[in-house]
């Protein structure tokens, strides 16, 4: 396992060693646009993030192999390769589709907050990173990853979640930057949060400046996140929520009617399947599936 102290010379071999791979790999163009899915894999986490110049990080991986069919919807039957693999948290809808994503592609990294699970499928993830040798990076807050004009700020766990019962306080939530360089005066920001709920979010909305363009919403649309003051600091243009049949409620109508209260646009997996977003100068295109 490699800590934060092995963090720049490991992304300086990471740059280089996927200069090769995508050279090998990638036909056609590479993307010269941010490209953001938000897979449609059921009650569960997925969200694909392509940076510009073809650098994937896929975060978290639902609770089935549905994951794969989605991510081989968007990647060319070639490309074989993510160079990021996060889980926010370990819990089953969020990584047990990661253990397939991970037996079937070449990963340059796997990225966690250092929790371990608490069920049994949490070894079967170890095993898998274990056999094929995948660099595992323990990042938290106050942590970045960069990459050309995009970078990734760790906003949680602090060592107080982190050491939390509640495994959902434990997410690592990431927070992506990223200026185009056709337009270096403009930065579009989008906000990842797993599961978190009221006291992380109330934690980030006093620590951080949170506001963003797209907000990955909250645990499904629970009741038991985005709150009132969450929400009006992250303010987001677009908010999307990853929910597929369930016996909890989600998303419910306090959390849809506080988001349409800020404005937000609103989309969610269960009605519009996987949704793209690519971020082009000053516009957001938005793509649903269904």
């Amino acid at each position: 396992m490699l800590n934060r102290n092995h963090l720049i010379l490991f992304f300086i071999f990471l740059a280089v060693f996927d200069f090769f791979v995508w050279q090998s790999v990638l036909t056609g163009k590479q993307n010269k646009n941010l490209e953001l899915y938000f897979l449609d894999i059921g009650q569960g986490d997925s969200e694909l993030a392509i940076l510009p110049g073809g650098v994937k990080i896929l975060i978290d991986g639902g609770p089935s192999n549905k994951v794969l069919s989605e991510i081989s919807s968007v990647l060319k039957p070639t490309d074989k390769y993510i160079d990021l693999v996060a889980m926010s948290h370990p819990q089953y809808d969020h990584f047990a589709g990661l253990i397939d994503v991970l037996k079937r592609y070449q990963v340059g990294a796997f990225i966690y907050s250092g929790r371990a699970g608490e069920i049994a499928a949490f070894g079967d993830l170890e095993k898998v990173l274990k056999n094929k040798n995948i660099p595992v990076i323990v990042l938290g807050e106050g942590d970045k990853i960069k990459h050309q004009k995009s970078i990734i700020n760790i906003l949680s766990p602090s060592k107080e979640f982190l050491s939390s019962k509640e495994l959902n306080d434990t997410t690592l939530v990431m927070k992506l930057h990223y200026i185009d360089d056709r337009q270096p005066n403009v930065m579009f920001k989008v906000l990842f949060t797993g599961d978190i709920g009221f006291k992380v979010e109330n934690y980030l909305a006093e620590k951080y400046d949170i506001k963003v363009d797209v907000l990955k919403v909250g645990h499904h649309g629970s009741k038991y996140s985005s709150g009132d003051l969450f929400l009006k600091k992250t303010n987001p243009k677009i908010s999307v929520i990853e929910v597929g049949k369930n016996t909890y409620g989600h998303p419910t109508k306090n959390v849809l009617n506080r988001l349409t209260n800020i404005g937000s646009q609103i989309f969610r997996t269960d009605q519009d399947g996987t949704v793209k977003l690519s971020v082009s100068d000053k516009e957001i295109n938005i793509f649903k599936k269904k």
